[in-house]
């Protein structure tokens, strides 16, 4: 397949949590000059925190794209000057209040390559234990539950976890860990 031929990038806004430019690219089929809009967020972590006890730290919170609460794993974005592993320890504490024993990248997705351009790291927190109290951002209102591994594998089956994030990262940990089992 011929990549397509970049001609001329330009800047559009810049929204505070990811910047927008637009991309003029010539098809290598058509030699049709379109244009394209990309969304340039910062790379981001997906968290699954395993606690000693073996149950799973899971998040309950309002999704504004959705207007509705969201079930998912600790997780944002990457700060400047920071590697993936130091934002998921930092994300696990600050949603969580815990800590991880481990910390073990389990893969990476890109969260929709048509327009966006960032990575996602996806972690498992293994062993977590309460350090603290979460220290939650101004604009979150998070409720951390404990789940079993069973119930988290019939949620994601049953459609209670959609974001598809959560899920890819359930995926890598099943798929590595034979149905999740400590290593």
């Amino acid at each position: 397949m011929k990549p397509w031929e970049f001609v001329e990038s330009e800047s559009s806004h810049d929204y505070g949590i990811f910047r927008t430019r637009v991309d003029h690219l010539r098809s290598p089929r058509t030699q049709h000059v379109l244009r394209r809009v990309i969304v340039e967020p910062p790379d981001w972590v997906n968290v699954i925190a395993r606690t000693i006890e073996g149950t799973f730290l899971m998040v309950r919170q309002i999704r504004h794209g959705i207007a509705a609460p969201s079930l998912e794993i600790p997780a944002g974005a990457i700060e400047v000057n920071e590697s993936p592993a130091q934002a998921a320890a930092r994300e696990l504490l600050e949603e969580t209040g815990h800590q991880a024993t481990t910390l073990r990248e389990l893969g990476r997705v890109f969260p929709n390559p048509a327009f966006q351009t960032n990575t996602c790291y996806l972690y498992l927190a293994d062993q977590c234990h309460k350090v603290q109290e979460p220290e939650q951002d101004p604009g979150e209102d998070i409720h951390l539950e404990t789940w079993t591994r069973e119930e988290l594998l019939a949620a994601s089956r049953d459609g209670r976890i959609q974001h598809s994030l959560v899920i890819a990262a359930l995926y890598y940990l099943r798929d590595q860990e034979n149905d999740w089992r400590s290593p």
